[in-house]
């Protein structure tokens, strides 16, 4: 199933396919086989170029893609990413990942990604807008509120969502949900901006509730967070709240560690700077909220093996983030849960460090959640937006907010469960495999639907 030159589709293929033989599932229901050679395969890539002019008058050309990976559950959806390392192999591992992550939502939601090697860094807003429209010109001929509806990604937020909203609704003369993440006043959804990062610290908070049976919280927790954009920035206020700890973020050119905290004025500062693409060195030595503060800046550097004794590791970045050495620094310093923010942010080495330990004790070593499930919480709130566009809605904060709650303790408790029914383990008393069990939940439900519709036979 996988094409050459395409390492992280290989990647995000392997990792599902080795979870799922190392469980019991082939074992019980042989059917499931034949459906990873289908479901494998997406059911549809476009590639397409992008022309459009900068400020200069020059004309320039990107390149790009969707990728409608299956569509069993409902339309296709995912992100749209503008980044200049965006390939076709990065968008079918994306892709991929978002099958069974939109599964686990309980919403009806297909899988797909997205995006170009446009580069937003250092253009004018202008020069965005006339991107947009470009992009938006092709890929308006694939998608729709019952087809495919993209949302934002790396180097797609709300000014970008919105410039290619207003493309798509100038090219098909239709107001319709066709992107999530649109602006509150027209058509979006409260909590979407918070709802990946708030999802995450939800599940966790649920991993930390069965694993000491309710003895612990949040509070008190010392939490090593990557990444510094909405993800990173919505958990840590999210575990600040609940009483946790936060002593690091990072971006792509270094870490900030922190020992006694980072605050909620220094996050708000932060998130301000990112929007004008500050990096976290220059905002730490020049923004007042850090002026006195301990918080030390290590430049080229990820946080995780600089953060000393941790409780819990957030990696909430990009892909592969965690290598295998620095799991085995993760363990050495006592992190009991990692749970991805990112999509696919620990390398397999992780995995199998973090799984290893696992397996091996009684309860008390590092439980690993994979991004599809920990990270679901910004397609549910995306889903839930595609619906109060349906209905021509918007509810409120709160009704949004416990919405996401919900749906994320539906995806522990549907993962939990799942590692438990299909476990092949000896080590009765090992904490579940949540890995296994995302992998196993979503695929499950994904082949039901294909099975139900003819897909495989």
């Amino acid at each position: 199933m996988v094409q050459p030159q395409e390492p992280e589709f290989e990647q995000a293929y392997n990792e599902l396919l080795s979870t799922i033989q190392d469980s019991t599932l082939f074992e019980k229901k042989p059917e499931y086989k034949k459906v990873i050679d289908v479901v494998s395969i997406p059911e549809r890539v476009v590639q397409f170029r992008v022309v459009w002019e900068n400020d200069k008058g020059e004309l320039e050309v990107n390149r790009g893609y969707r990728v409608q990976f299956n569509s069993a559950l409902g339309p296709y959806k995912g992100g749209l990413r503008f980044h200049p390392t965006v390939n076709l192999s990065i968008l079918k591992f994306l892709g991929y990942e978002q099958i069974f992550k939109n599964a686990l939502t309980g919403l009806n939601i297909g899988g797909g990604k997205g995006g170009a090697d446009f580069n937003p860094k250092g253009r004018s807003d202008n020069e965005i807008r006339r991107f947009c429209y470009a992009f938006m010109s092709e890929l308006s001929r694939h998608i729709g509120q019952f087809t495919d509806v993209p949302a934002g990604d790396i180097g797609v937020g709300g000014r970008e969502v919105g410039f290619l909203f207003g493309a798509y609704k100038k090219i098909k003369n239709s107001w319709e949900g066709v992107l999530t993440g649109k602006g509150l006043t027209w058509g979006g959804s409260l909590i979407r901006p918070e709802a990946t990062g708030y999802g995450l610290v939800y599940y966790v908070e649920k991993m930390i509730e069965h694993a000491t049976q309710g003895k612990e919280s949040f509070k008190g927790k010392k939490v090593a967070i990557s990444g510094s954009g909405n993800v990173a920035q919505y958990a840590a206020l999210k575990v600040i709240e609940l009483g946790g700890t936060v002593v690091s973020l990072s971006d792509s050119k270094g870490s900030i560690i922190a020992p006694n905290g980072i605050t909620t004025q220094q996050i708000s500062a932060i998130a301000e700077a990112k929007l004008k693409f500050k990096s976290l060195e220059e905002i730490t030595g020049s923004y007042s909220a850090f002026s006195d503060s301990p918080v030390k800046y290590i430049p080229g550097a990820r946080p995780w093996v600089h953060v000393g004794d941790i409780d819990v590791a957030l990696p909430s970045a990009t892909q592969n983030e965690i290598s295998g050495e620095e799991a085995k620094a993760l363990v050495a310093a006592g992190c009991k849960y990692v749970a991805e923010g990112s999509n696919m942010g620990s390398t397999l080495e992780a995995i199998d460090v973090f799984e290893g330990e696992r397996a091996s004790s009684s309860g008390t070593a590092v439980w690993y959640a994979p991004g599809k499930a920990a990270n679901c919480g910004g397609v549910a709130v995306s889903g839930l937006e595609m619906g109060q566009n349906s209905q021509r809605v918007q509810w409120t904060e709160e009704e949004v907010d416990q919405k996401l709650k919900e749906i994320m303790i539906n995806c522990f408790d549907n993962c939990l469960n799942t590692a438990i029914a299909y476990s092949s383990e000896t080590n009765k008393d090992s904490l579940p495999s949540l890995v296994k069990g995302a992998n196993i939940a979503g695929f499950v439900k994904v082949a039901d639907a294909m099975y139900a519709q003819g897909d495989v036979f």
